[in-house]
């Protein structure tokens, strides 16, 4: 059988992607088939289609960190044909073939079976984005709300964009900070009560400690913009960083650490445990309110992927973005 994929080709160096035909004896080994439904496009998919960073070493490869789908064949006795699953991490896209396809071949490890109420276009229009908005939020949680708002860096995208929502649905107030003016109103619907200019949080700070302004923050900026929120944390408040945007440099001192007791939690979606990842989308089931969900939500087709790409590192794209690979 055959089926569509998006396949990245590299040649002197340049990574080329297009959409083309593959046999199923091409996929990669693993227990679990799927038909693929949907799948998102991430700041990490644009850097893997235009060949920033190496993360994928072997070509030719087919892209695409997360989807949804439904199970069409299975050596795991823990799924059966018809099973409506979501992947996402465990390197698929990067080192494992991933989600621009209409087929992928998987550990049965790597699997989620959807909570009943969430659909597979759901589960894509959060994606990989959702559920690291979802572990950012559980472990500032965990760790313990303040009484100030909760600052969502780089909100405009598809990590903050679902942050935003997510803090507001569980009754949080939230500053949602953004680089892009003309995002304000989106933000606003999506829960924020404030916005905070991008060029204010990237001056560097003024020195080490400033005025005590935020409860909580899920930075999904890094570098100086880390730098400049950790001197505004309130006492003992925590910041959930998952995403390098800016750069992974961070500079620094221990003072906030020191004598504010400021947390500095990382979160990473790619490996978590099973039982974490499986709270976090029932959570999503839960909190998601599915109008404004679709208004963070764009979808594109399959030929489609390849200029988008350029277009998410360049910071022209707002929100979700849904990739039905059928389309």
């Amino acid at each position: 059988m055959t089926f569509r994929a998006v396949l990245l080709t590299q040649e002197d160096r340049k990574v080329t992607a297009e959409v083309t035909q593959l046999e199923d004896a091409q996929l990669p080994d693993g227990e679990v088939t799927v038909d693929i439904s949907y799948s998102t496009l991430n700041y990490k998919d644009g850097m893997i289609l235009n060949g920033v960073g190496r993360l994928v070493r072997d070509y030719p490869h087919v892209p695409g960190i997360d989807f949804s789908g439904i199970v069409s064949k299975s050596a795991d006795a823990r799924f059966v044909e018809g099973d409506r699953v979501v992947l996402t991490g465990w390197k698929v896209g990067e080192v494992h073939w991933g989600g621009y396809a209409e087929r992928a071949r998987v550990s049965g490890d790597w699997l989620v079976k959807l909570p009943t109420g969430l659909s597979e276009f759901e589960a894509m229009s959060v994606g990989t984005a959702g559920l690291t908005s979802m572990l950012a939020m559980q472990t500032l949680e965990d760790h313990g709300i303040g009484s100030g708002p909760v600052l969502v860096t780089g909100a405009a995208g598809g990590v903050g964009s679902v942050a935003v929502h997510l803090l507001s649905q569980a009754g949080y107030e939230v500053a949602a900070s953004t680089g892009r003016p003309e995002t304000s109103d989106y933000l606003t619907n999506l829960g924020a009560s404030q916005i905070v200019s991008r060029e204010e949080l990237a001056e560097p700070a003024s020195g080490p400690l400033a005025s005590e302004r935020w409860g909580g923050c899920i930075d999904a900026v890094g570098d100086t913009t880390l730098a400049h929120v950790l001197t505004e944390m309130q006492y003992g408040a925590s910041v959930a960083a998952c995403g390098l945007a800016g750069g992974h440099d961070l500079s620094t001192t221990v003072i906030p650490f020191l004598l504010r007791g400021v947390n500095l939690l990382g979160i990473d979606s790619v490996v978590c445990p099973f039982e974490t990842r499986n709270r976090a989308w029932s959570r999503l089931d839960e909190l998601l309110d599915r109008d404004t969900l679709s208004q963070m939500t764009t979808m594109v087709g399959l030929a489609d992927v390849p200029k988008l790409g350029s277009d998410i590192l360049a910071g022209q794209v707002r929100g979700r973005t849904v990739v039905d690979v059928r389309a």
